[in-house]
C-alpha cells in the first residue's frame, strides 16, 4: 500500500509538473502590449495604447498604417477567433476538427459563402480594397513576427495560413447569413403546408402583424400547388448556429433631454460566445477618428461614434432570400422559362482530418445553389436559393468606412448608398442636434402576389425584377415626436409602398421602450441606461388576464396563481415569480405541438387568441376528458411547477452561457467557457431568451452603447467577457461581471494609457 501511494504521489507530481510547464507555455503566447515591434509594411510609427480594461486606442499617421495596425492588434488578441471565423466561411472546419464538422462544411460549401467573398474582393473599389489589403498585411505581419500562436493552434496541431482579402469579406457574408433567416421561415411554412395545414389555418397559427394580414390573405404564393412532400426536419438543422435576430436602439432629440442635445442608445442581441464577438477600439489617423465596436477580422468600426456623429444598428429582418422549387429534368437540368437549362456543377473538395478527402458536387442554377443537395436525405423536389449576399458585387465595407468618417446626415446617408445586406435600422444622432433613421439595403422587387413567405416554382414566373433604388428606402429625420426607436418590430409606416418583410419581431420591446421614453421629461444618460437594463415583461402583462380566469388544479397552483397576480412582471434574476412565469409560458407554447410537429411554438398572438377564444389543440387526448383552453392553461401551470422542482430564483436556472466553439467539447471547457445568472426573457428590453428545454441563455446583449451628443467623451460602452481572446489572459473575461450587473466603460478617446506599444517600420 505504501509503495502504491508513493507511486501515485510520483505520478501526481509528474502530472502537476507537466501542467505547470503547459501553463507557462500557454502564458507565453499572451500578446506583447508594451515596448517596440518593428514590422515590414508600415510607413511610419504607430502608437497602440491599452487602458486598464484592455480597450485599444491606435494612432497612425496614414489611413493605410491605421488599418495595418488594426489588423495586427486584432491578430494579437483574437487570432484563433479570426481563424475559426474564416474557416467557417470557407467551409474548412473538418480539416482541423475531423469528421464531426463535415455536415457543416457541406452546408457552407454548398451555399458558397467563400466564393461570394472572392468575387466581391475582385470587384472592390480602390478605397475599400486599400483598406482590406492594409488590414490583411497587418494580420500577416503578426503571423510573420514569430510571436507564439494562441493555444488552440497548439492543441489542434496546425499553423494558420497567410490571410487574404476574401478572408476579410467572408465574415461579412456570414454575419449577413446570421441575420437573414427568411429561408428557414420559408422552409418551415412549406413543411406546415405539406402536413395538410391550410393557408388560412397557417395564418392563425403564425399570425402576421394585423395590418399585414390582408396582403397575405390575397397572396398568390400561399395558394400555389406546392409539393405535398414534407421538407425534412433535417433541412432546418443543417445550418450553423445562428444569431438571434434581435436588438434595440433609440435616439432622443434635444427637446426631450436635460442637455438639449441628442442621446443615442444601442444593444445588439447576438450569440453569446467565447471569446467575445466584439473588440472595443478607438482608431485615429488624419481625417479619421472613430471609436466603438469592431469585429476581429474586419477593418473599421461597425457601431460607434466619431467627433461629430454617432450611429446604432438593429436588424431589420428584411426578406432578401427566396427559395425556388425546381422542376428537375433527370440527367439534363431544370425547366426555366420553357427551356431545359443545364445545371452548372462545381466540385468542392473537403479535406477531413484523419479521413482523407470528400468530393462534393454542387449544382448551381439561375437563382443560385441547390441548397437541398447538402442533405443526406434530400426532398424529391430540389430547392435553389436566391440571396442578395451571393451576388457577385458587394460594397458593404465601403459603406461602413464612409459612415466612420461622416460628419453630418447627408454624408452619413450618402455613405450608406453602397450598403447591401443584412439590412439594418441605422439610427443617427449628431452634435448639431439632429436625429435620423434610415433602412438601407438591396431589397428585391417581386411580382404582385409573391410575398416571399413560402418557396415558389423556379420556372421563371416568380423571378426577382431588380432591386429598389436608394431613393425608395425608408428614412426619417427629426420627427415631431422627438425620438426614434427600433426593436426589430415593424418600422415602416402605414402606406409605405412595399413590404420589407412579413416576419417582424413581436413589438413588446418596442412598446416598453416607448413607455419609458414617454414616461419622463428631461431624459438623461442615466435614464438611457435604466431603459437599456429594464427587464419588465409586457408578455406577462398580456398573459396576466389568463391567470385571472383559470382555475388552478391544486393548492400549490392556487398559491402560485395568487403570487403571480401580485407580481409586477419584472424578470429579475433574483425573482422566483419570474422563474414560474417563464416555465408556465414555456408549457403554454406546447399547445399546438401535435398539429405543427414542433415541441414549442412561441407565437404569443396565436396563444392569446387560443386561450381567449378557444382552439382545436386545447383538448389533450391523454387526459381522458375534453378540455377547454383554460383547462390547458391550468394544467400548464401544474407542469411548470413540477419543472421548477427545487429551483429558486430565475437566475439559478437561467444563465447567460458563453461557450468556446471548440474547447467547450474538451476538458478545457472549465478554463474557456463562462456562465452567469441573468434575468429577462425574449421579450424584455434587457433581453434574456432561453432554450425552452434547458432554460440556458445563449443569445443576448452582445454590446451596449450609450452616447451623449452634448458631451461625447462622457459616452459609455461595454461588451461581455473581455478584450482578450486567450483563455489564460486576465482580459479574457474581466468584463463579464460588469456587463452582467449593468456596468459600462468610458467610451472616450482620452483615457489613461496604461500599456503602450509602438509599432515601427522594419526591414
Amino acid at each position: 500500500m505504501k509503495r502504491f501511494l508513493r507511486a501515485l504521489a510520483w505520478l501526481l507530481g509528474l502530472g502537476a509538473l507537466a501542467g505547470a510547464l503547459a501553463y507557462v507555455t500557454l502564458r507565453a503566447s499572451l500578446p506583447q502590449v508594451e515596448g517596440r515591434i518593428p514590422l515590414r509594411g508600415l510607413s511610419a510609427p504607430v502608437e497602440v495604447a491599452r487602458d486598464g480594461r484592455g480597450v485599444v486606442r491606435i494612432r497612425a499617421q496614414t489611413l493605410e498604417d491605421l488599418f495595418f495596425a488594426q489588423g495586427f492588434v486584432h491578430a494579437q488578441e483574437r487570432l484563433w477567433q479570426m481563424e475559426f471565423q474564416r474557416r467557417v466561411g470557407q467551409g474548412r472546419l473538418a480539416e482541423v476538427l475531423g469528421e464531426a464538422a463535415l455536415p457543416q462544411d457541406r452546408f457552407l460549401r454548398t451555399w458558397g459563402f467563400y466564393r461570394a467573398a472572392e468575387s466581391a474582393y475582385e470587384r472592390l473599389y480602390p478605397e475599400e480594397k486599400a483598406a482590406v489589403d492594409a488590414y490583411v498585411a497587418g494580420v500577416n505581419a503578426f503571423l510573420g513576427s514569430k510571436a507564439p500562436l494562441p493555444p488552440e493552434f497548439r492543441l489542434l496541431g496546425f499553423r494558420p495560413e497567410p490571410w487574404t482579402g476574401p478572408d476579410v469579406l467572408v465574415w461579412a457574408k456570414m454575419m449577413s447569413f446570421d441575420l437573414s433567416g427568411n429561408w428557414e421561415e420559408e422552409l418551415l411554412r412549406h413543411r406546415l403546408l405539406a402536413r395538410g395545414i391550410s393557408p388560412g389555418r397557417l395564418l392563425e397559427l403564425w399570425p402576421p402583424y394585423p395590418e399585414d394580414l390582408p396582403a397575405l390573405l390575397e397572396a398568390e404564393d400561399l395558394r400555389l400547388a406546392l409539393s405535398r412532400e414534407e421538407a425534412p426536419a433535417a433541412l432546418l438543422r443543417m445550418a450553423p448556429p445562428r444569431f438571434l435576430e434581435a436588438s434595440n436602439n433609440w435616439a432622443v432629440s434635444g427637446s426631450r433631454t436635460v442637455t438639449g442635445k441628442p442621446l443615442l442608445a444601442n444593444d445588439p442581441h447576438l450569440g453569446l460566445q467565447a471569446p467575445s464577438l466584439w473588440f472595443l477600439m478607438a482608431l485615429e489617423a488624419p481625417g479619421y477618428r472613430v471609436m466603438g465596436a469592431t469585429l476581429p477580422g474586419v477593418p473599421g468600426v461597425v457601431i460607434g461614434r466619431n467627433e461629430r456623429i454617432a450611429w446604432a444598428l438593429t436588424n431589420v429582418g428584411a426578406d432578401v432570400q427566396d427559395l425556388y422549387l425546381l422542376e428537375d429534368v433527370e440527367g439534363q437540368g431544370y425547366r426555366h422559362r420553357g427551356q431545359v437549362v443545364p445545371y452548372r456543377v462545381r466540385e468542392e473538395r473537403i479535406r477531413v482530418r484523419g479521413g482523407g478527402e470528400v468530393v462534393l458536387r454542387v449544382r448551381e442554377t439561375h437563382y443560385g445553389p441547390v441548397i437541398t443537395d447538402a442533405l443526406e436525405d434530400p426532398p424529391r423536389t430540389p430547392m435553389a436559393l436566391r440571396w442578395v449576399s451571393l451576388d457577385e458585387e458587394d460594397h458593404i465595407l465601403l459603406a461602413f468606412l464612409g459612415v466612420n468618417r461622416a460628419r453630418n446626415w447627408q454624408e452619413f446617408t450618402d455613405a450608406l448608398r453602397h450598403y447591401s445586406a443584412p439590412s439594418q435600422n441605422f439610427l443617427y444622432a449628431d452634435v448639431e442636434g439632429n436625429i435620423g433613421h434610415i433602412v438601407p439595403g438591396r431589397f428585391p422587387v417581386r411580382r404582385p402576389g409573391h410575398t416571399g413567405t413560402v418557396p415558389v416554382p423556379g420556372d421563371g414566373a416568380w423571378d426577382w425584377q431588380g432591386y429598389r433604388e436608394p431613393e425608395a428606402w425608408f428614412r426619417a429625420l427629426n420627427p415631431e415626436e422627438g425620438f426614434l426607436l427600433t426593436a426589430n418590430h415593424k418600422v415602416t409606416p402605414e402606406g409605405f409602398p412595399y413590404p420589407l418583410t412579413y416576419d417582424w419581431a413581436e413589438p413588446y420591446r418596442a412598446e416598453r421602450i416607448r413607455e419609458l421614453l414617454l414616461g419622463k421629461e428631461g431624459l438623461s444618460l442615466e435614464d438611457m441606461k435604466a431603459i437599456q437594463l429594464d427587464q419588465k415583461s409586457l408578455l406577462f402583462r398580456d398573459f396576466r388576464p389568463v391567470l385571472e380566469l383559470l382555475t388552478p388544479l391544486s393548492e400549490r397552483g392556487q398559491a402560485w396563481r395568487e403570487r403571480l397576480l401580485a407580481w409586477d412582471g419584472t424578470m429579475g434574476k433574483d425573482s422566483q415569480e419570474a422563474l414560474v412565469f417563464a416555465l408556465w409560458y414555456t408549457e403554454l407554447t406546447r399547445l399546438p405541438a401535435r398539429e405543427v410537429g414542433e415541441a414549442f411554438w412561441d407565437r404569443p398572438r396565436y396563444l392569446l387568441r387560443a386561450l381567449r377564444e378557444g382552439d382545436r389543440n386545447c383538448d389533450q387526448p391523454e387526459t381522458g376528458y375534453e378540455e377547454s383552453c383554460l383547462d390547458f392553461a391550468a394544467l400548464a401551470l401544474e407542469r411548470a411547477l413540477e419543472r421548477r422542482g427545487r429551483l429558486g430564483a430565475w437566475g439559478q436556472a437561467h444563465r447567460a452561457t458563453f461557450a468556446h466553439p471548440v474547447l467547450t467539447h474538451t476538458p478545457l471547457r472549465r478554463l474557456a467557457d463562462r456562465a452567469v445568472p441573468f434575468g429577462g426573457d425574449r421579450y424584455t428590453v434587457n433581453v434574456g431568451p432561453f432554450d425552452p428545454e434547458t432554460l440556458r441563455m445563449t443569445h443576448g446583449p452582445s454590446y451596449r452603447q450609450l452616447v451623449d451628443l452634448a458631451d461625447p467623451e462622457a459616452s459609455r460602452f461595454v461588451h461581455p467577457l473581455g478584450q482578450g481572446g486567450h483563455f489564460l489572459s486576465p482580459r479574457y473575461a474581466d468584463l463579464l461581471p460588469l456587463w452582467a450587473e449593468g456596468g459600462y466603460l468610458p467610451m472616450a478617446f482620452r483615457a489613461p494609457r496604461e500599456r503602450v506599444l509602438l509599432l515601427e517600420p522594419g526591414r
